[in-house]
């Protein structure tokens, strides 16, 4: 799906190159409509698809948010069973998979789930 050049898809295109990681359609809906009101949140999200589309952002999951990004670096999280806490875990090397997959890997999303530090502590492990 391809937008039209207009005004709208201008001020998108130019609110979208302020962001350097990860963002939410919301996040960019509020930055464009600060100079743009009339701007809906779906047409951010055409917005949004068409680059997905033409493989310009990539699309991750954080905390059951859709979130985008123009860098393709990998999002990874530890999630403890027990307290429910969300860590980010910088992994930036993924030979083991590489290994696995014989495709080529853009960008990568992984949660480790278990028990974090702090609730070990409270009740160890028997």
């Amino acid at each position: 799906m391809r937008l039209r050049n207009t005004a709208q898809r201008a001020a998108l295109e130019q609110a979208f190159a302020n962001f350097r990681f990860l963002f939410s359609a919301e996040t960019l809906h509020k930055e464009v409509s600060r100079q743009h009101k009339k701007i809906g949140i779906a047409t951010v999200y055409r917005f949004l698809n068409s680059l997905a589309s033409e493989r310009k952002i990539h699309i991750y999951s954080c905390n059951r948010q859709t979130l985008y990004s123009s860098s393709n670096t990998s999002h990874c999280h530890f999630i403890c069973e027990n307290c429910k806490a969300i860590r980010h875990i910088p992994l930036k090397k993924i030979d083991f998979l590489q290994e696995e997959i014989k495709d080529s890997i853009c960008h990568f999303q992984i949660d480790v789930t278990g028990v974090c530090e702090n609730c070990r502590k409270e009740k160890p492990l028997e």
